[in-house]
């Protein structure tokens, strides 16, 4: 019965982020984190434009608090946004971005290689993102593109500190698949030794 309680949680957790994810896809949402306490259950929702999440006198977030109780059944939700301070850093952010943009027939080798500049810019430590699909237009067979940056981290225990998203992009010409993996400028990996460390 314990099992069951948690597995209903986990979907019910699942449907609410996929339930912000539509109705807060203008507003660039990237997650949020859940805090139950006797009083209420305080949901932060990180967005890179917390205006929209907002709404004009609040309007959205006092729409949404309603629907999240009503449909979900949440005892007093306090729902609060938390902007994203640096959308480059944040995988979820970039690839909603780059999707956007593939999707919008924008060249696949400008949007890669402008926006794994802009992520190692903003202080990356290193960046991989890996493009799927129609890359060549109609008629063009289907293709992989990878491009990194940097540092990249994907084997072993430490690979959980590794930010990673996905998502699909849809021009005119095929699906796009687009996977991108960042580490953030303060992460640090146990086994990554300086070598001003290994003179002194």
């Amino acid at each position: 019965m314990i099992e069951r309680y948690f597995i209903e949680q986990g979907m019910k957790k699942i449907r609410l982020e996929e339930y912000f994810k539509k109705e807060l896809n203008r507003a660039g949402f990237t997650g949020m984190k859940v805090n139950k306490t006797p009083l209420v259950t305080r949901i932060v929702l990180s967005v890179a434009k917390p205006g929209l999440a907002i709404g004009k006198k609040g309007k959205t977030i006092r729409l949404l608090t309603e629907e999240v109780a009503e449909k979900f059944g949440i005892e007093n939700p306090q729902i609060e946004i938390q902007q994203i301070e640096k959308p480059e850093l944040d995988a979820k952010a970039m690839v909603d971005k780059i999707t956007a943009l593939l999707s919008r027939g924008y060249s696949w080798r400008s949007v890669a290689y402008r926006s794994t500049d802009d992520i190692m810019n903003a202080g990356a430590q290193g960046v991989e993102l890996v493009l799927k699909g129609k890359l060549a237009g109609k008629g063009g067979r289907k293709r992989k593109e990878r491009i990194a940056k940097g540092y990249m981290k994907k084997a072993g225990e430490q690979s959980y500190l590794v930010d990673f998203a996905k998502g699909d992009a849809y021009p005119k010409a095929g699906a796009i698949g687009v996977k991108l993996r960042i580490i953030k400028p303060d992460v640090e990996f146990p086994d990554k030794v300086k070598i001003s460390e290994l003179i002194k």
